[in-house]
């Protein structure tokens, strides 16, 4: 295997140059340049290879038999390099190490300047990103191939993958957000303390001065870890400084504190999706889980109604060429509450929320009727669990809304309200969770009046909020 290395080495090295010296030309104009760009990488990797001693990997042995037949593809007139050229990437990305991914990277960007428009080129790309950590980057690469992949059921695997790297992304956001609330509580509660201890004496001034001297230290240094955290590190660094925030934040706070009890379980699925991809959730009924990232995406920059469901609606809405269905047909989100007395059963519903009420909700009517998304509101976790089990009906809805989304005024990652204020209407927890989220462009209640008004709570909280009012809708300004 050494002399058919050397004499490998020796053959690229001819076709293609070597680093940082162009090819040379040949009669007939010969390959691509990118072709001979991507040729000269396999010859770097070919003398590292060869200095590194003997070969027993089969893997590096089948990829160095794909870098000889793509540079028999590069020397033979008009023979089709390009095949071999994904072939030696997807081999080098199989081979598993680090340095073999990276050339699968740099190969695939060479295939990406001879074909840009070449799925199995961008799909090369993204699967190198991916095994590098570089999962956003890698998403851009990925969602180039779908674009230009026409069979669907091909894709499978890619959008799956995607939805993995995504909701990996969303859960560092979740917990950033979740940080910088609390950090936020904490700066006020220490700005109140240190106002307070401005009355006692110089004695006690100084002890306190030690002590929040000692929490400052603390504090900056879980502010540096939060820094460090982004979505768009590569996997690896991402990990570690996820690692140091759940540490330093549960040395401040304590295991039991709910935020710390949020973050350990976020640190959590991130740790699962970053190392395998999700498996469909039988509780789901088929369905993609989506939490608060995934819900402000879904409503960033879109305007929704919320239509009551009275019989005065419903038989406006059905009126062939009436000026209410025209109206709710207008909206990029149509949301509809609870169990659907009056509305038309194949009236358009894009977002279906409701509330588990009683002590076996579970035992309700099943939600049959068409969505695009679906969220269910309830507590405790077991009963809401169960009625998802027992309620959702595989087909229905293309998203549920998951865990993190079935209490939104009462978690203290979200509103945090205490519980004591009474029963909320599930149109009241939509718009409260539309107002956190603060994304929607334009928010309208459509038909909340008589049996479907709001009672006098909400609708205080909807006055201080309204922008305008008129015969058919109330529209709603956002924070």
């Amino acid at each position: 295997m050494g002399q058919t290395l050397t004499g490998l080495l020796t053959s690229v090295r001819a076709i293609a140059g070597r680093p940082g010296t162009p090819a040379q030309s040949r009669p007939g104009g010969g390959p691509d340049q990118a072709l001979l760009a991507a040729l000269r990488l396999c010859g770097d990797h070919l003398s590292a290879l060869a200095a590194a001693g003997p070969l027993t990997d089969a893997r590096r042995t089948r990829l160095i038999a794909s870098i000889g037949a793509l540079t028999t593809a590069c020397s033979t007139p008009g023979a089709d390099a390009f095949d071999a050229l994904l072939r030696t990437g997807q081999l080098a990305l199989d081979s598993g190490g680090e340095a073999e991914a990276r050339l699968a990277l740099a190969l695939a960007d060479e295939a990406t300047a001879v074909r840009a428009r070449s799925k199995g080129a961008w799909r090369l790309r993204g699967h190198a990103l991916d095994a590098l950590g570089r999962g956003e980057e890698a998403i851009t690469a990925y969602e180039r191939h779908l674009a230009l992949q026409q069979n669907t059921a091909a894709s499978r695997d890619v959008e799956r993958r995607i939805a993995t790297l995504r909701a990996a992304g969303d859960r560092i956001d979740e917990a950033l957000t979740l940080f910088r609330a609390g950090a936020e509580t904490e700066a006020s509660g220490a700005e109140t303390e240190a106002s307070g201890a401005d009355t006692e004496a110089s004695g006690a001034d100084t002890q306190a001065s030690g002590a929040a001297t000692e929490v400052f230290g603390a504090v900056t240094e879980t502010s540096r870890a939060a820094a460090r955290l982004s979505r768009h590190l590569p996997a690896a660094e991402a990990r570690a400084a996820f690692t140091d925030l759940v540490r330093l934040r549960t040395a401040e706070l304590g295991a039991g504190d709910p935020t710390v009890r949020r973050l350990a379980a976020l640190y959590a699925e991130h740790r699962r999706l970053s190392d395998r991809d999700p498996v469909a959730d039988p509780l789901l009924g088929g369905a993609e889980p989506i939490g608060v990232p995934g819900l402000r995406r879904l409503v960033a920059g879109r305007t929704v109604c919320l239509v009551a469901d009275t019989p005065r609606t419903a038989e406006q809405e059905q009126r062939p060429g009436s000026p209410l269905a025209a109206l709710i047909e207008g909206y990029d989100l149509v949301v509809r509450c609870d169990e659907a007395r009056h509305t038309a059963p194949a009236a358009r519903t894009d977002l279906h929320a409701c509330t588990l009420r009683g002590d076996t909700p579970w035992k309700g009517p099943r939600w049959d009727r068409r969505a695009g998304a679906r969220l269910v509101f309830g507590d405790p976790l077991p009963h809401w669990r169960l009625a998802l089990r027992s309620r959702l009906v595989p087909g229905a809805q293309d998203r549920v809304g998951d865990a993190t989304l079935r209490r939104p005024l009462h978690d203290p990652a979200l509103l945090g309200e205490e519980a004591g204020a009474g029963p909320a209407s599930t149109a009241y927890t939509v718009l409260r969770l539309l107002d956190f989220l603060g994304t929607p462009a334009r928010v309208d209640l459509i038909g909340f009046e008589g049996p479907a008004a709001l009672s006098p709570r909400e609708r205080e909280w909807v006055g201080t909020r309204t922008a305008n009012t008129d015969d058919t809708a109330v529209r709603i300004t956002l924070r």
